[in-house]
């Protein structure tokens, strides 16, 4: 019985329309669904429980987190350590905690250890992509646009749990309403990926964030659109404007900021060239993400609009394939950080119809080949991210974008922009990060995140396009995810 039906009892009973639970008819049905609970759990355990919410596409294999009191020990491997460019052979991988606390030569573990025998295999950081929209990825543009939020949330819950079976063990979240997801997966509600927020996209009137259609203008004060009703984008204009939104946006709990600073390619109304808020207003938002001990990213391809952006305080540039190069040495000399993506105009393109875009497209295209070149050559702080936007179907090529580094670059380099470098990219939201250790990086101290792969990271990487067959194990704060291993 129920509390309302409890309370019941104690008042006349025309006072309160009380409850069924009660009734003949809904205790026969609870009874059901225990008997199917008990039947479930007899024939295959919890995974059969969560089976009944699988409908939602929210259910996963149980994680297995390592034997309380005992730390965990990886055997009979070799690892990349997120950072130098070779495999690392005759140690073992010990964990406790959530955290790596050793990594003792091969056979020297402690003797109370659980252990995982690895059979030789390779081990890397789990990967992280410095470019993704938790909320963003499986819904279509539409979808994104005018859909119930609800169903918007549910779809981006279904995807994360995609997201951490790809190996991304960590994503950069670049904007959309993803806080009440990460709150669900740290809290451990559902599986996904550890996720740095930035809350809505701030852009300015007729910028790449500004969704509206022409028929919605003029906008009065105080009209909010849809897209920023629900955190998708926050429309500001003016120095006093884009505080109060960079603020809302941190008092959410943003990890860091990201802002529009120049056209973009699915924005049907802004060109690729424009130039979008003046250098006081970009100002605006770094001194108050500055203020809280974080950063600003930027929307942005061009020269002109990466270097004012620059000299505004920015401090990661998202995209930028038309950079020059003084553009690109502008960069380097200002500390600033290159979040890249192969942006190539092919097959794994987010999807377009109009002819606007599709120009645009390849506009960027034919500059991402020589931005690689000349961001590796000048030595710019570069990590990799793949900006799969409204694009359900684009979601699984996660593992093989990352693949398509090995264009520019040697397997281990391609890798490191996914894991150390991106890692340190990361460390830049100081305590904004939400997460203690450090992330990208097999070390002492660093969060055991952790892939156990079926393929040689030093020849290749074109087994990421495989990841159900190809990570045999996965770790997240030293809880097993999946294993494949026996």
């Amino acid at each position: 019985m129920c509390q309302i039906c409890r309370s019941a009892h104690q008042i006349p009973h025309t006072a309160l329309d009380c409850c069924l639970c009660g009734a003949p008819t809904t205790q026969a049905a609870f009874a059901r669904i225990e008997a199917d609970l008990n039947r479930r759990a007899m024939l295959g355990g919890a995974a059969a429980v969560v089976g009944l919410y699988a409908g939602f596409g929210l259910a996963s294999k149980p994680a297995c987190a390592q034997t309380p009191g005992r730390p965990l020990l990886l055997t009979n491997l070799r690892y990349f350590n997120g950072h130098d460019l070779a495999l690392i052979h005759g140690h073992d991988i010990l964990i406790e905690g959530g955290r790596i606390i050793g990594l003792p030569p091969a056979g020297q573990g402690p003797a109370e250890a659980e252990r995982i025998d690895c059979g030789g295999r390779a081990v890397i950081p789990g990967l992280i992509d410095a470019h993704w929209h938790s909320t963003l990825v499986a819904v279509t543009q539409i979808q994104a646009m005018s859909a119930d939020i609800g169903f918007v949330h549910l779809m981006a819950g279904r995807e994360a749990g995609a997201t951490l079976l790809r190996g991304f063990t960590t994503v950069r979240d670049t904007g959309g309403p993803a806080f009440g997801l990460k709150l669900a997966i740290d809290r451990g509600a559902l599986p996904g990926p550890r996720i740095l927020a930035s809350g809505a996209m701030i852009s300015q009137t007729s910028g790449h964030g500004d969704f509206r259609m022409t028929s919605e203008l003029p906008r009065a004060d105080g009209d909010l659109s849809y897209s920023e009703r629900v955190g998708v984008v926050a429309i500001a204009d003016g120095r006093a404007e884009v505080l109060r939104r960079t603020r809302e946006q941190l008092m959410k709990g943003a990890s860091q900021i990201k802002i529009m600073a120049g056209g973009g390619v699915t924005s049907l109304y802004d060109p690729l060239e424009s130039l979008q808020y003046t250098e006081d207003e970009m100002r605006a938002a770094v001194e108050a993400a500055t203020d809280w001990g974080t950063y600003v990213c930027a929307h942005v391809y061009t020269p002109k609009g990466i270097q004012r952006a620059l000299r505004a305080g920015v401090k990661s540039i998202e995209h930028g394939q038309l950079a020059d190069l003084a553009t690109v040495r502008m960069m380097r000399e200002a500390g600033a950080w290159w979040s890249i993506q192969p942006f190539l105009a092919d097959e794994d393109s987010n999807p377009s119809s109009d002819p606007r875009q599709n120009a645009k497209r390849q506009e960027v295209s034919a500059g991402t080949v020589q931005a690689f070149d000349m961001g590796r050559t000048e030595g710019v702080s570069m990590a990799f991210g793949t900006d799969i936007l409204m694009n359900p179907a684009g979601a699984q090529s996660q593992g093989r974008q990352l693949a398509k580094l090995t264009r520019f670059m040697a397997p281990l380099e391609a890798l490191r922009m996914a894991t150390g470098a991106a890692g340190d990219l990361l460390a830049m939201s100081g305590e904004r990060m939400g997460y203690e250790g450090r992330l990208g990086v097999i070390a002492e101290g660093a969060m055991a995140d952790l892939l156990v792969v079926e393929g040689d990271p030093e020849a290749g990487l074109e087994w990421l396009d495989r990841p159900e067959q190809s990570l045999a194990m996965i770790l997240k704060g030293g809880t097993v995810v999946k294993d494949m291993l026996g």
